[in-house]
C-alpha cells in the first residue's frame, strides 16, 4: 500500500494554486496556474469563471503528473478560494455573465439601500456583518437592478472555490466560512438567513446546500478523472474561505492566537470559541473552518500594498541600488528604515490609500504622511510607512481585545514577516509575542488538511495542526512598545481629525 496523500487548490484572484501534501504535512507537489482580471470601467473587478476552471484543469494535471503512478494513493481534495465573488448560473447551469469580484466596489448604492431596508442593528442581528461593497448579496442586488434579464435566468448562486466544486463533481456545495461572507448567512446559526432571503425575495433554491469545513461534498466525477488524472470518486471536502484555510494552515485554531497577514492587503485574524460580534461592526465576524467556531477579522485595504506603492512611486534611486548590488529593494528599504528611531521623529503615515475597511469602513479615507520637517530624511519616510501599516492593523487587534478575545501569540504571514525588522516592528506595535510557523503554503495547505480530517487520515483540525504546524521563531516586544504605545494613540487620532476632508475630496473626486 502506497502512501496517502492530498491535495489543496486554492482558487485567488490572480490565480490558481495546487499542492500534493502527503500524511506528515510535507509538500510533494505544487503547481500555479495564472488568468486575467477584467476592470471594464471604474470600481468594476471581473473575472470570468471558465477561466478559473482551465486553470485548474491545468493544475490538477500537472499534480497528478508529477506523483506519477502513485496518483491512486490521491486521498481526498480540500477547496480554498476567494471570498464574496459571484457567480450566477441558469437552468442548464451555464454562467450567465462575468463574476463580481470581491474587489468590485460598483454596489454603493445598493449596499446603502440594504442599510435603509434591514437596518444596520437588523443586518447585524441576522447575519453578524455590515453592508459593505465587497460582500455577495450587495453584487446580486447589483444584477437585480441592472440586469434584469439576467437576473430573471438566475437559478445558482455560487463563490469561486463552489464553482470549481460544482466542476469537479457535479454537485452544489458551499460550506460555513464561506457562506458567512455573502450576507444571507446566520453567522451564529450557521445556516442560510431566512429572514433575509424571505426580506428580499430571494428564493433559497439558488442557495447551495451548506457543510462544515471537513464534511465530503462531492466526488470527483468520471470525466474529470479522465481530463485530469485524478482517481474517479475521490472525495471533496467543503474546504474554506482563503482567509479560513490560511488560518488552519498557520495552526490558529484556538482561542489566543491570531494571524496577522501583510500581503497586498492586511488581515488580522483571532479564533473565537463563541460568537462575538463588534456592537460598531468595524470588524467583521465570520464561521471558522474549524467546526462549531469561528472568528473575528479585521482587514486593512492596503498594508503590503502601500509599501509597494511607496517603492514604485518614491524610490526610483533605492530601486537601481538594489539592482546594481543584486539586493531585494524591500531589504534596503527597511535596513534604511532601522537607521531611524522609533516613531520617525514625528513623521506619521495614514496608509488608506484606496479607502478602507476596518474600522473606518469609508471610501473616502486617504493616505497622507503627517508632520514632516525639514529634518526628515527619505529613511524617515520609510520607517514611517512601515509604522503606518503596523498601526492600522492594531487597530483590528484593538477591537478584537475589546471583544475579550485573548491574545496570547500573534502568528505572520505574508511580506511582512520575512523581514526580522518589520517582524521585531509588530511585536512592539502589538505589545505581544509574535511568531513565524513552518508553513509556507499558505490556504492551500490549510485546505489540504481539511481534507485530510474528511478522509480520516486526521481526527481533526486542532489535533493535526498542533502535529504538524510548528513554530520557527518568536520575538518578544521590547521597551520600544511603550514608545509605540504614545505613537498609536497620535496615529489613532488623525483619520478623525481629517476625515470631513477626505469626504471633501472624495466628493470632488467623483463629481
Amino acid at each position: 500500500m502506497g502512501t496517502p496523500y492530498l491535495i489543496g487548490l486554492d482558487i485567488g484572484t490572480s490565480g490558481v494554486k495546487g499542492i500534493v501534501i502527503s500524511q506528515d504535512g510535507k509538500t510533494r507537489a505544487s503547481a500555479t496556474e495564472s488568468y486575467p482580471l477584467s476592470t471594464p470601467k471604474p470600481n468594476w473587478a471581473e473575472q470570468d469563471p471558465e477561466d478559473w476552471w482551465i486553470a485548474t484543469t491545468k493544475v490538477l494535471k500537472q499534480l497528478t503528473a508529477s506523483i506519477g503512478t502513485r496518483k491512486s494513493d490521491l486521498k481526498a481534495i480540500g477547496l480554498s478560494g476567494q471570498m464574496h465573488s459571484l457567480v450566477i448560473l441558469d437552468s442548464e447551469s451555464r454562467v450567465l455573465m462575468p463574476s463580481i469580484l470581491w474587489c468590485d466596489t460598483r454596489t454603493d448604492r445598493e449596499c446603502k439601500w440594504l442599510n435603509d431596508t434591514i437596518g444596520q442593528e437588523d443586518l447585524r442581528n441576522l447575519v453578524a456583518n455590515p453592508a459593505l461593497e465587497g460582500f455577495t448579496l450587495p453584487k446580486i442586488l447589483w444584477v437585480r437592478d441592472h440586469e434584469p434579464d439576467v437576473y430573471d435566468r438566475i437559478s445558482k448562486v455560487l463563490l469561486p472555490k463552489d464553482y470549481i466544486r460544482y466542476r469537479l463533481s457535479g454537485e452544489f456545495a458551499t460550506e460555513v466560512s464561506d457562506a458567512a461572507g455573502t450576507l444571507m448567512f446566520d453567522v451564529a446559526r450557521r445556516k442560510w438567513s431566512e429572514p433575509i432571503l424571505s426580506k428580499l425575495s430571494i428564493p433559497s433554491s439558488w442557495l447551495p446546500a451548506v457543510f462544515e469545513s471537513v464534511d465530503v461534498c462531492g466526488k470527483v466525477i468520471r470525466p474529470v478523472s479522465d481530463m485530469t488524472g485524478l482517481p474517479e470518486g475521490i472525495p471533496i471536502v467543503g474546504g474554506g474561505a482563503d482567509n479560513a484555510c490560511g488560518a488552519v494552515g498557520c495552526g490558529v485554531v484556538k482561542e489566543g492566537r491570531v494571524l496577522a497577514g501583510i500581503g497586498t492587503s492586511g488581515v488580522v485574524l483571532a479564533h473565537s470559541a463563541v460568537v462575538r460580534s463588534d456592537p460598531e461592526m468595524r470588524a467583521h465576524t465570520f464561521c471558522h473552518g474549524v467546526p462549531h467556531s469561528w472568528y473575528v477579522m479585521g482587514v486593512i485595504l492596503m498594508a503590503g500594498g502601500a509599501f509597494r506603492w511607496y517603492k514604485d512611486t518614491f524610490c526610483r534611486g533605492e530601486i537601481e541600488r538594489a539592482e546594481a548590488k543584486g539586493v531585494d529593494v524591500y531589504d534596503l528599504l527597511t535596513q534604511e528604515a532601522e537607521t531611524v528611531r522609533p516613531g520617525s521623529d514625528g513623521l506619521f503615515f495614514l496608509p488608506y490609500l484606496n479607502g478602507e475597511r476596518t474600522p473606518h469602513r469609508s471610501a473616502s479615507a486617504r493616505g497622507a504622511f503627517i508632520g514632516a520637517t525639514i529634518r526628515h530624511e527619505k529613511r524617515h519616510f520609510s520607517r514611517s510607512v512601515l509604522e503606518g501599516i503596523t498601526f492600522a492593523m492594531r487597530d483590528s487587534l484593538e477591537i478584537i481585545k475589546r471583544l475579550g478575545i485573548p491574545l496570547h501569540q500573534i502568528r505572520l504571514t505574508g511580506g511582512g514577516a520575512k523581514s526580522r525588522f518589520w517582524r521585531q516592528l509588530q511585536a512592539d506595535v502589538y505589545g505581544r509575542e509574535v511568531a513565524l510557523v513552518n508553513s509556507m503554503e499558505g490556504p492551500a495547505f490549510g485546505a489540504a488538511l481539511m481534507a485530510g480530517v474528511g478522509a480520516g487520515m486526521y481526527a481533526d483540525l486542532a489535533e493535526v495542526t498542533e502535529e504538524l504546524v510548528a513554530v520557527t521563531e518568536t520575538l518578544e516586544p521590547t521597551d520600544r512598545s511603550l514608545v509605540y504605545d504614545e505613537q498609536y494613540q497620535i496615529f489613532s487620532s488623525l483619520y478623525p481629525a481629517l476625515s470631513k476632508s477626505f469626504d471633501r475630496i472624495h466628493r470632488h473626486i467623483i463629481q
